[in-house]
């Protein structure tokens, strides 16, 4: 089985290509160049589980955040964010710490836990949380948001870089969109409520604009845009409630719009069309990248009429996507035409984690709960089953031979065993 990986480094800086520097990996389409990945870990024996450690308060007992937030790894360091109350619950009155957190991807040791001042934004709210946003690095600093509108920058070592507040703060629950690195810059999607949508892109060393866009016609968002190549040049896939768009990642213009819902879930690019669906359950489709202008009635290729909710984004593998959603069903459908090649039930399966691929042809549905591995094609084939006991909605990284999986209570090392 081979597929079309498209590895775009322009986003990652000088980080190393066996990193896991972003949201869903170096392309930020969840794919890895790994191919010895365990197939099996934990059990009674703790299968191929190099280490497991607790996560930021979990020893003190306080009280945690969503912490939606998925691990990334550079420079064999991996890095975590977690936001909790010490006094042992949530607290809808009160700021709950910001954590960042650093381990050795070797040995799991806690290289340093730092804290980042809270922004403005005090939610009331706590179905979203403070800590859904995954952070970004690269070989210098790792760069975080935070829920209560904030983003920061620390080195490798954890000392503060910058910090920026967000304003205006009028997301829909929460903010959700990661941090997207290309060229100096960190992208960030700030789609709102009250027509205050914008994109914004720091200075990666600074943390001072370098351009803004407002986008007064765009809904709001909590999904996290993609830096992909089309025709030769870059565009930033960016979907929102009412809109999927290629946009300039250069200067945040526009390069082409079409009317559809895509608030929750990332956009791919799948044998050179881009696939969107909300996440919340409506339809899902497919727009050909090559236009200018609105879009809407010249180049989309097929739709599917319903979606089911679930909070991942697909993964492409040669001809097919795959997804999952509820109720536990991993769906396939040809990228071509959208034709639905098959939905396989795998229960217990953490839908709002969201599938990785590797270059042997295999697909990772892999979280700290209960995973499934398969064989990427037209009919599924589950290869094995896994379970760490610890479910929770964050994605897996994968690095130097290793899956990086959080759950609710620990960070854990899946690598072969020699």
């Amino acid at each position: 089985m081979t597929f079309r990986l498209v590895v775009l480094l322009a986003g990652a800086g000088t980080a190393a290509a066996a990193d896991w520097p972003g949201w869903r990996g170096p392309a930020g389409m969840g794919h890895t160049a790994e191919r010895a990945l365990p197939l099996t870990w934990g059990g009674k024996d703790g299968a191929n589980v190099a280490w497991k450690v607790d996560l930021p308060g979990v020893a003190a007992k306080a009280g945690q955040d969503q912490n939606q937030s998925s691990p990334v790894v550079v420079g064999g360091k991996v890095f975590v964010t977690a936001s909790y109350w010490p006094g042992g619950k949530a607290d809808p009155k009160a700021f709950p710490e910001h954590h960042v957190a650093c381990y050795a991807a070797a040995d799991g040791k806690l290289l340093w836990d730092t804290k980042v001042p809270p922004g403005p934004w005090l939610l009331s709210d706590l179905r979203g949380g403070y800590t859904a946003p995954t952070p970004a690095a690269d070989a210098e600093r790792v760069y975080v948001v935070f829920g209560s509108a904030v983003v920061a920058a620390l080195d490798h070592a954890g000392r503060p870089v910058w910090r920026r507040e967000l304003t205006p703060h009028k997301f829909d629950v929460a903010l959700a969109a990661s941090p997207v690195l290309f060229d100096e810059t960190l992208i960030l999607q700030l789609d709102q409520l009250g027509n205050e949508s914008r994109l914004l892109a720091l200075d990666r060393k600074t943390g001072e604009p370098r351009w803004e866009e407002k986008r007064p016609k765009i809904g709001f968002a909590h999904s996290t845009p993609v830096v992909a190549t089309v025709g030769g040049k870059q565009q930033l896939l960016v979907s929102a409630s009412n809109a999927v768009q290629g946009v300039d990642p250069a200067t945040g213009k526009v390069l082409w719009t079409c009317d559809a819902r895509g608030d929750t879930v990332t956009p791919v690019l799948a044998g050179g069309l881009v696939y969107a669906d909300s996440g919340r359950g409506g339809p899902g489709l497919a727009v050909d990248p090559t236009g200018t202008g609105d879009v809407t009635k010249t180049h989309v290729k097929w739709k599917l009429p319903q979606v089911p909710e679930g909070y991942s984004s697909p993964v492409a593998v040669g001809e097919f996507l795959y997804r999952l959603h509820s109720p536990e069903v991993l769906r396939c459908v040809r990228a071509a035409t959208g034709e639905v090649v098959f939905t396989e039930r795998l229960p217990g399966v953490q839908t709002a984690c969201s599938p990785v691929a590797d270059a042997a042809g295999r697909v990772y549905c892999a979280s700290a709960g209960k995973s499934y591995v398969l064989k990427a094609g037209p009919t599924p084939e589950v290869l094995a089953v896994n379970d760490l006991g610890d479910a929770g909605p964050a994605s897996p990284a994968v690095a130097d031979g290793a899956l990086f999986l959080k759950g609710r209570r620990w960070l854990v090392c899946v690598r072969a065993k020699d």
